[in-house]
């Protein structure tokens, strides 16, 4: 006699993929058309699987004002538990393919400066040494509040236990110091001194969204540090910028249109290359705090990882 196989009843209650892989676009971009673009698909298609989806869960997964759309409590639940299960099996096929490639993908997390201002120009290097490794790069400050199911091998921050399982290695203390070009300090002699650097165009670095940093300079606590109070500025001084993008006031340095702080990991190549220059000596040495190169304790015995971490450790 043949065994007919019983109903698998868990498989049988799924609802259909398509239509929560359309409700998960939709729930993260908060517009349908958005999210029809993202699954190059029609917007009508959209609508159609999430009704089809809100049918046959019997609730409403959606409040719907005009073009855009918000979660309703029970869409939130179900968003939480289906992104997660996504996460799981888009990870999971990337590991696979990556077993059937000959080059092994490894994944970096660092902050959006340090990718941009130190690890780019050295990237070159590591590939060419390399050739069978590819990365996968993640740049975020918020590092301990990071999307489910996702596990980096390697982070460079400056938290020394960033989560279970994971090693940390003391990198280097920052050291802080006044930058700008050449141009700019031939334009403007004065601030060769503490007080006339006070008195210039200052592009500073704010503290927003940076909570999870261990400590935040700016342009007050390091001319504090070297007895200046910025708050005596002249009255006639110009303007002073914030922006908590570094990468912005970097570049706004290069353009000629101010000072800003130089954390030395990141300027330093800039300043050796003769395109920044520091107009006075001075400099802040954070001592008490360190960056750490964080490695994930289930990839000691993996070679492409370990290279990638022993080439970060000798740069650095």
């Amino acid at each position: 006699m043949v065994k007919h196989t019983e109903p698998d009843q868990t498989l049988i209650k799924m609802p259909s993929l398509r239509a929560v892989k359309s409700f998960v676009a939709a729930a993260k971009y908060q517009n349908f058309t958005r999210a029809a673009e993202a699954l190059c698909v029609t917007q009508a298609a959209i609508s159609r699987q999430i009704r089809e989806l809100e049918i046959y869960l019997g609730a409403e997964l959606f409040k719907r004002e005009g073009r855009a759309v918000e979660l309703t409590a029970a869409g939130s639940i179900f968003f939480d538990a289906v992104q997660l299960s996504f996460v799981n099996i888009s990870q999971a096929a990337e590991r696979i393919r990556n077993k059937s490639t000959t080059k092994r993908v490894l994944t970096l997390c660092c902050s959006p400066a340090f990718s941009a201002h130190w690890l780019a120009p050295r990237l070159p290097s590591f590939f060419g040494a390399n050739p069978d490794v590819d990365l996968n790069l993640i740049t975020t400050q918020n590092f301990l509040s990071m999307e489910p199911g996702v596990r980096p091998d390697i982070f460079v921050t400056k938290i020394a236990k960033i989560r279970e399982g994971y090693r940390s290695y003391p990198l280097m203390h920052d050291v802080i110091y006044p930058v700008c070009t050449p141009k700019y300090l031939e334009e403007h002699p004065e601030i060769s001194t503490l007080e006339g650097l006070r008195d210039t165009v200052l592009l500073n670095l704010s503290p927003y969204g940076r909570s999870q940093v261990a400590e935040h300079v700016d342009w007050k606590v390091w001319l504090a540090f070297h007895d200046i109070d910025l708050e005596a500025r002249t009255a006639n001084a110009p303007h002073f910028f914030n922006a908590n993008d570094y990468i912005l006031l970097i570049q706004m340095v290069l353009n000629h249109q101010g000072v800003a702080l130089g954390w030395n990991h990141l300027v330093g190549r800039l300043v050796d290359q003769g395109l920044l220059i520091r107009p006075v000596e001075q400099e802040l040495v954070l001592k008490d705090t360190l960056h750490y190169l964080t490695f994930d304790e289930d990839k000691e015995d993996d070679d492409a990882c370990c290279r990638l971490r022993d080439w970060l450790l000798a740069q650095l």
